[in-house]
């Protein structure tokens, strides 16, 4: 593993506590923070927890063995437990946890990528389903403004070999995308997502009643729907520079092509090809893994989008495919990027208070719910996006991989 050095373990967990949390706030003293981890991020996890701890905040520890095939315990569980046990459900452990946490941190780390490689699909979204009540549990407490989550990154061998890249080409686009070779990366971040916050408002207040994106691989209109707001990372994730809300699912018409692989499941699915009607996904294709995505869509209402993203690569420091959505997601390079997440829509882009929306409500919106599946799916190809505005006039807002709303 690559010697990373105090002070960059310790910029990056500065980044973490004083920024990515709370919503780009950082956390309050006295603040409660769900901490999860694998064994290949112990530097990290340590870093980030002792940043917790001087900051006056708490930590809930929850740091798992490493997942590989020899020592994974979903593997395990997978390849020899019951229908039931792939599917318990501990409610009351993980609502304890919920009501417990102000804030969860996640560090994505995969030390065998493919750990899950050889295992049936059904399987695996029979556990991955068995969560979907923990997700709304987070869902609600969110939605309430008690609860705020962020996600990081810490590279290994795997992740890089999967990427095409040495492990220390890896840990520089980590390093160059998050800021950490500024003297005070925080109020680096700080600054461009003021930059990012300045592009979201000029959005809102086109009024946009719809969305063509065109390019070679892609013709699709997307519906964005009354009383929603763009929004950008905000600190939810490191890196992020993507500027994305929740379309009216219903809206949804045409075909996209992605260039770009995704991971689910434990499983790379590529050459992703989508075609909508009326909101629903009519036809699916991949060159890779096809079983495996066939298998995410089928799921309830994972056949419908819940998120349009748009990435500008004026931002963006990420220039290498990075095998992992979190990056790939931000990707700047040439063109910046396009993604669409299938699955469960973020309720935070409505422009009221969700604390008093019904579900009955949410569904008349067009807001999709699909707790069990949300998955960003990513094009960094050439495009062109127009939109339609409520006076019925159109106006491009992106193209070459930058918004044009100056």
């Amino acid at each position: 593993m690559i010697d990373l050095d105090e002070s960059l373990l310790k910029k990056y967990a500065q980044v973490m506590v004083h920024y990515a949390l709370n919503n780009g706030n950082g956390i309050n003293k006295g603040d409660t923070v769900f901490l999860v981890g694998q064994e290949c991020t112990k530097a990290l996890f340590v870093a980030i927890a002792k940043e917790i701890y001087e900051t006056g905040g708490n930590v809930i520890t929850h740091y798992l063995p490493n997942n590989t095939k020899d020592t994974s315990l979903p593997r395990f569980l997978l390849e020899n437990g019951t229908q039931e046990q792939i599917s318990f459900f501990a409610k009351p452990y993980w609502q304890g946890i919920v009501d417990a946490t102000d804030h969860i941190l996640f560090i994505i780390s995969e030390p065998d990528i493919h750990y899950l490689e050889g295992l049936p699909s059904t399987r695996i979204s029979m556990m991955n389903s068995a969560r979907a009540p923990y997700m709304k549990m987070r869902e609600e407490k969110e939605q309430a403004g008690k609860l705020s989550w962020s996600l990081c990154l810490y590279g290994t061998h795997s992740m890089a070999n999967e990427a095409g890249l040495t492990l220390e080409e890896y840990w520089e686009q980590i390093i160059e995308a998050c800021y950490l070779g500024e003297d005070d990366p925080v109020m680096k971040w700080k600054a461009v997502q003021k930059e990012i916050e300045d592009i979201k408002d000029k959005l809102d207040l086109l009024e946009i009643e719809k969305l063509h994106i065109k390019g070679d691989d892609v013709d699709l209109e997307v519906q964005i729907g009354r009383h929603r707001k763009w929004l950008s990372g905000g600190g939810k994730n490191i890196p992020s520079f993507e500027i994305f809300t929740s379309p009216d699912w219903r809206g949804t018409n045409g075909s996209i092509s992605f260039n770009q692989p995704l991971y689910y499941s434990g499983k790379r699915i590529a050459g992703v090809s989508l075609t909508f009607e009326n909101g629903v996904v009519v036809a699916s294709s991949a060159t890779e893994n096809e079983d495996a995505l066939k298998e995410m869509i089928a799921q309830e209402n994972a056949d419908k989008v819940g998120e349009f993203s748009l990435t500008d690569k004026r931002h963006s420091r990420i220039t290498k495919f990075m095998a992992t959505t979190l990056f790939d997601e931000n990707m700047g390079g040439e063109f910046g990027n396009t993604h669409i997440a299938l699955g469960n829509a973020y309720k935070d882009t409505f422009t009221g208070d969700m604390s008093t929306v019904a579900d009955k409500q949410w569904y008349d919106m067009g807001y999709n719910s699909c707790p069990k599946v949300h998955t960003d799916i990513i094009s960094t190809s050439n495009r062109t996006v127009t939109a339609t505005l409520r006076d019925n006039t159109e106006r491009v807002i992106y193209k070459d991989g930058q918004f044009m709303l100056d």
